[in-house]
Parts: C-alpha cells; sequence; structure tokens
C-alpha cells in the first residue's frame, strides 16, 4: 500500500495525469478502508442521544421517557417517529416501523423525548446562557452545552481549519459507570467495550482533523493504560501525515494502588502535531524541578522563520522601523504597509536608518508583532535594536512573550545595561530556553489531588468534580504549542470541569495574550446522583434536574470564579496560583466568557431567517467572537467591528457604506454574511466588497455544511 500512495503521489503532482490520479485515488481509499491489517474494530450503529426540552415536531424520532421514579428499560430505548400531533390535546401519535406489522400508539408529549441519530443531518443554533464580561475589547472565551459530536459538527462552520490547539480528556473506559454509548452506559463485562470506545472516538477525531489548521496545529490526547495502546493505532490511522509522540506524566505522586500489581502514578499524553508543529521551548525540561542558572538567549530576531514566514503570510506584519544608526534607538514605528504597494513607496526620514523585515535571501519577510504591539514592547524596554546582520542592516530584537512573564515573576533577572542602554539579563532557577523538554513529565504542580480536585473545590466553595485535571497539567501541555501565538484557538470538546479554559486564560494573565478557548460540555448527571434524582420522581429536562448537570454545577461556575475571583456563594476564593506565576485567585482573570447552549433547529425556519437570532452567535464566533454581536437584521443590515449582515439586498449600498465607514474608524472587517438564494445577485455583492472581507452566503453555506457532515457519521 505505501508503494501505491507513493506512485499516487507522483501522478497526482503531474497535471497531465492529476485527473486519472484522482479517480484512482478514489478506488485506493476504497480499498484502504476495507483493510485487513491496522487496527481493526466494529464500527457501531451510529450513536443517538436524547434532546430533553427539544420541541416536538412531526417526522422526530422519539423515546419514551421512563415513568418518574423509576429507572429506565429496554421499552425505553425503543426509537419511535412522530406521525401525528395534536397540540391542544397535548397528545403525539407514535409509530415503530422496525416491528412488524408497525405499532403505533398515543401518547402525551410530556412523556417522549427528542433523539437524534448521527446519520441525520442536524441544524444547529446557539442559545446564550449567560456571559462574563471583565476583559475590555478581548475577544470571548466560549462553553458550549451539548452532545460533542454535535458541537463538531457546528464548529466545522465557524472554525475549519482555523483552531490551532485542540486538547482533550476523553473517557477513559474504565467500565465504572463513567461513559455513556448511545445513552447507556458501557459496564465492565461488555464484550464490545473497546470497539464502541474506538467507535466513539473514530467518529470524533475525524471531525477534529478538519478543525485543525493544516499548516501548523497540534491535538493533545490524554489517556491511561487501558486504552493506550489502540489509541496510538487509531491516532495513526486518522492522521497518518502527522507526527505523533507520547509523553508520559505523573499526576500521582502517592500512587493508586492495585491489587497484585504496580501503583499507578501516571497517565499518558498523545501529542500530534500538524504541519509545521514544533515543541517550543519554554525554559522548564519537565523532568526536573529545578537546575543551577544557564545562560541563555532571552532577546530573539524578530523576523518571522520557518512556516507563514512571508511578507505575504500575513497582511498586517510587514511594516518599516526608522532607528538612529549611533545611539541605537527605536525612533519610530510605520503603519502596516498593503500587500501591493512596494517598500520603496515609504519615503526615508532624514537621519535615521529604515528597517523592513527582509529575509537572509532577500526576500520580503514579516515581523512577529504587529506595528501596535512592537510600539508597547519598545516602550516598555523588550524591544531594540542589536548588531548588524550580514546584509548590513541592523537586526531587530525582542523579548518572547512567555519570557516578559518571567522577566515580571523575577525568574530572569535584569542584570545591568549594554551600552546603548538596553537590558542585559539572565535566566535563573532553570529558567533557560536551550533546555528541551523531555518525555517524561515529573512535576509537582502536575499532582491531580491538590492542583486538580482541591483546587476545582476551592474555586466553587466546596462543589466536588471526580478526576479534574491539574491546571498546571493541562496548562503546560498547551503552552508548549501557543507561546508564540497570542490569538491562538484552543477547543476542548470533552470539557468536563473547564480546566483547559481556565489554562488558556491563566495563559493569557501570564503574556498579556489574547487566546480564547471554545469549551464543549454536556449537563449529564453523574450515575450516583441520577438514582436520588430519580427517586424524587426526576428526569432529565426538569430544572432541579439538569440544575446539577457538569455544565451547569460545575463548568459554569468554576470559569465564572476563575474570572471574577469570587465563589458562586459569592466569598472571594481564598487559594492562590502557584507555579509559574503566583498570584492570589481572588484578583481575578481579565477575561470574557459566553455560555451558550446547542439547539436544534428546523432547516426551512433557518432558511426563511426565522431563526436568524440562533444562528447569529455561530456567525459571531466565526468572525472571531470579539465584540458586539448582530442578534437582529429587521432593519435589513448591520456591521459591527468585525463583520457585518446583509438580510435585504435592497440594502446593499448603505451596507458597503457602512462598512467603509467602520474601517475608516479603525475596525477590522472579516466577514460579510449575505442572506440570498440568487448567485447573481450573491456574486455582484462579493464584487463590491473590500478584497479583504471574506463573503459567506446564507443559508446556503450553513446548510450545506450540515448536510455534507451528517454524511460522514455513518462510519
Amino acid at each position: 500500500m505505501s508503494r501505491l500512495n507513493d506512485l499516487l503521489r507522483q501522478l497526482e503532482a503531474n497535471e497531465k495525469t492529476a485527473a486519472i490520479a484522482k479517480e484512482l485515488r478514489t478506488e485506493y481509499d476504497a480499498l484502504v478502508d476495507r483493510r485487513a491489517f491496522g487496527l481493526n474494530f466494529e464500527r457501531h450503529t451510529p450513536e443517538t442521544v436524547e434532546l430533553p426540552g427539544r420541541t416536538i415536531r412531526r417526522g422526530d424520532k422519539v423515546h419514551v421517557l421512563p415513568e418518574r421514579g423509576k429507572n429506565p428499560t429496554a421499552e425505553n430505548s425503543r426509537l419511535w417517529r412522530v406521525v401525528a400531533i395534536d397540540r391542544s390535546a397535548g397528545i403525539a401519535t407514535v409509530e415503530d416501523t422496525a416491528v412488524q406489522p408497525a405499532e403505533t400508539q398515543e401518547r402525551p408529549l410530556t412523556e417522549l423525548v427528542v433523539v437524534a441519530e448521527f446519520r441525520d443531518p442536524i441544524y444547529p443554533g446557539l442559545v446564550s446562557t449567560g456571559k462574563v464580561e471583565c476583559g475590555g475589547d478581548k475577544p470571548f472565551h466560549a462553553v458550549i452545552n451539548a452532545e460533542n459530536y454535535h458541537a463538531l459538527q457546528t464548529l466545522l462552520f465557524t472554525h475549519r481549519g482555523r483552531v490551532d490547539c485542540i486538547y482533550i480528556d476523553p473517557p477513559y473506559n474504565t467500565g465504572a459507570r463513567d461513559w455513556k454509548y448511545s445513552n447507556d452506559y458501557v459496564e465492565s463485562d461488555d464484550l464490545y467495550r473497546h470497539s464502541k470506545w474506538l467507535a466513539f472516538m473514530e467518529r470524533r477525531l475525524l471531525l477534529a482533523r478538519d478543525l485543525l489548521n493544516p499548516e501548523e496545529s497540534v491535538l493533545i490526547v490524554t489517556i491511561d493504560e487501558r486504552e493506550q495502546s489502540r489509541l496510538a493505532l487509531l491516532l495513526e490511522q486518522v492522521f497518518p501525515e502527522a507526527s505523533t509522540s507520547m509523553v508520559t506524566s505523573v499526576i500521582s505522586p502517592q500512587g493508586s494502588a492495585r491489587p497484585g500489581s504496580f501503583s499507578r502514578v501516571e497517565e499518558y499524553l498523545f501529542v500530534v502535531r500538524i504541519g509545521g508543529s514544533e515543541v517550543q521551548r519554554t525554559g522548564d525540561d519537565m523532568l526536573i524541578e529545578a537546575e543551577k542558572a544557564v545562560d541563555a538567549p532571552v532577546w530573539f530576531s524578530m523576523i518571522r522563520s520557518g512556516t507563514d514566514a512571508r511578507r505575504e503570510d500575513s497582511k498586517n506584519l510587514f511594516y518599516p522601523i526608522f532607528v538612529e544608526e549611533s545611539s541605537r534607538r527605536i525612533v519610530d514605528v510605520g503603519d502596516a504597509l498593503p500587500l501591493g504597494d512596494a517598500r520603496t513607496s515609504v519615503p526615508d526620514r532624514p537621519g535615521l536608518r529604515t528597517i523592513w523585515p527582509i529575509r537572509r535571501d532577500g526576500s520580503e519577510g514579516r515581523w512577529q508583532l504587529s506595528a501596535s504591539t512592537f510600539r508597547e514592547y519598545a516602550r516598555d524596554g523588550f524591544a531594540k535594536v542589536g548588531e548588524k546582520n550580514p546584509a548590513g542592516n541592523f537586526a531587530i530584537m525582542y523579548i518572547r512573550t512567555g519570557d516578559r512573564a518571567r522577566i515580571l515573576a523575577g525568574d530572569i533577572e535584569r542584570q545591568g545595561t549594554d551600552q546603548f542602554g538596553y537590558a542585559i539579563y539572565r535566566r535563573v532557577g532553570g529558567a533557560s530556553s536551550s533546555r528541551i523538554p523531555k518525555s517524561v513529565w515529573n512535576k509537582l504542580s502536575h499532582d491531580a489531588g491538590k492542583q486538580g480536585s482541591m483546587l476545582v473545590s476551592s474555586l466553587l466553595g466546596g462543589r466536588k468534580f471526580p478526576f479534574p485535571k491539574s491546571l498546571y497539567a493541562v496548562e503546560d501541555a498547551i503552552r508548549f504549542f501557543v507561546l508564540d501565538k497570542p490569538e491562538a484557538v484552543v477547543v476542548d470538546f470533552f470539557g468536563g470541569s473547564g480546566t483547559t479554559g481556565h489554562a488558556v486564560m491563566r495563559l493569557n494573565k501570564l503574556d498579556g495574550g489574547r487566546r480564547r478557548s471554545i469549551v464543549v460540555t454536556n449537563n449529564e448527571v453523574s450515575f450516583e446522583e441520577q438514582r436520588a434524582l430519580r427517586a424524587r420522581g426526576l428526569r432529565p429536562g426538569d430544572e432541579e434536574w439538569d440544575r446539577f448537570g457538569i455544565c451547569e454545577w460545575i463548568t459554569k461556575p468554576r470559569l465564572k470564579a476563575a474570572i471574577t475571583g469570587k465563589t458562586p456563594d459569592g466569598e472571594p476564593v481564598k487559594l492562590d496560583y502557584k507555579f509559574n506565576g503566583e498570584f492570589p485567585m481572588k484578583e481575578g482573570l481579565q477575561e470574557n466568557v459566553e455560555f451558550f447552549t446547542l439547539t436544534y433547529e428546523a432547516p426551512l425556519r433557518v432558511s426563511s431567517s426565522r431563526e436568524f437570532a440562533r444562528v447569529a452567535p455561530l456567525l459571531w464566533m466565526r468572525a472571531g467572537s470579539q465584540g458586539r454581536r448582530i442578534d437582529d437584521v429587521s432593519a435589513g443590515f448591520d456591521v459591527v467591528d468585525t463583520y457585518g449582515v446583509l438580510a435585504d439586498l435592497d440594502q446593499t449600498e448603505p451596507f458597503l457604506k457602512a462598512i467603509a465607514a467602520r474601517e475608516a474608524e479603525g475596525a477590522e472587517i472579516r466577514m460579510a454574511f449575505v442572506v440570498t438564494d440568487d448567485d447573481r445577485l450573491f456574486t455582484s455583492v462579493c464584487r463590491d466588497l473590500p478584497e479583504h472581507v471574506e463573503a459567506v452566503r446564507l443559508y446556503e453555506a450553513y446548510l450545506r455544511n450540515f448536510e455534507i457532515e451528517a454524511g460522514r457519521s455513518t462510519r
């Protein structure tokens, strides 16, 4: 197969044989999918999920709920289809066609719950359930209460190919009633336990693959010994072109006793690096807690190297820096030069040297920081003019965001100044960026008991959550890949208590970043709590039941507490952050977050703009989750700081003028959503939009996204 793959690549690279290569590739992929080697498992019938609270419509698939106070039985797993509804009487007629002859019943609507099968297309919306705004103009983090497969399909509309890092802590398949497959707990004696887990994971990883930036991104998956070997093979099959490595991490120094076996102290992290993704050196080898001071560079070149290093790769990072040669002083920083403009169009200034990001081969490159950010760095002493390079140009140097935080924390000491007044720094306490991180992590900060369970309990005023990750363990894992990406997008679709979102917020606090997280979790109630709630006559969908779900009881209040510094009872959090950056948790974090619940909409209502308010958050997220959201277009159009929506094409001219006016005020309009069924009119609007504005046609792009994705769930 590998030889066939090599030959196909040769054919694909040749324009004359590209067409036949495409057809051969289709047949090759079909053959590979039936392979008898590699990881083989039963791809079980696509999963189902119950949707309590969703309005029942004609044609829906439903389950009959168990009687209040009783546990579900096999009868409650039967799948019925709604064939008629009498809303005045509150009755639905349901039919089971899986039996012959077909069985028909009449049931109260209150005794039915809608079921979504993963093979069916969904048309999702988002409903806001609250927000916390303490971050000024920073983009918003998002917490989505949803079944994670459907949430991933939703994110493919908003973030396809734009995610920098995915960190997940999936079910470990212990058999201890901690994981459901198609609404049922997978027991330890289930003969298909492992293949169900693999089918469950493969479906989600295939979607996650399309979220990741193919140029440079990373997937991090934690697991223990039960599924470690199977996960390794699955990742190799789903990400054949990626570079995959495994890290062993000590998370329980005291050990977890196993009768007749070794005491377990570790878990594993699989790191799947996509494209040009590399492990960044953070100054910590992750194995040894402290070392003697080591001299290592603190100042680095401002010119980008490696991937995405050309001028055309980032339109806002090519600008002039004006330097006084004798004093090596940065006098001024110009604005970004439009891509089509030659740098010779910017005149030199008398007595100053104009420095551009010119690469070693003489081609135009780009700087690491935007002009506005570089001005701040220069003002605060974190940028300087270095020696001349071989081409005779002065090198522009800067201190990376992570090292800025270490300087403020005292891990990097100022040793004085050079002859031009620029600071000389020395790393202390083993904080050398030259130290290569090792594949075994043994950090006190990764203790899941102290820095996971105890930390969550402190934030939530005593509430408990089983086996949360250490905040600092997640932070360390992510840092290796987003250290130099201050606006990275990080996704966790097994969000649990929200540790990943919390870690991203803390990284922003440490280095001034504007990264944003998207945390997907459900509102499941634990098995033990379910028994107690059922005994009280409650069931999913009841307000009192849902109040104790993971999202409502743990995730949302945990992230609120992290930002505000107050527990759900309004008391200041008493714990302090430790390790990399120490400060009281009661100070909070300057971040914004909004909480959403995923909804399931009818496609005809969406396409006729009757559910715009539900689709609106998706458009806002696709445009960057920043600033005001357009929730109403009854006036025909609206334009905010990052995007616009045109719902009435008769308003095209004022819509285009509004975009121009916003940009004249300094806004960066990234997207325009145009509601039309007419190809010609859509093309006409696109032609008049600024070149840098991406146009998206509604509701065709929305509907097609989910119809296409539905076909992939049949595996």
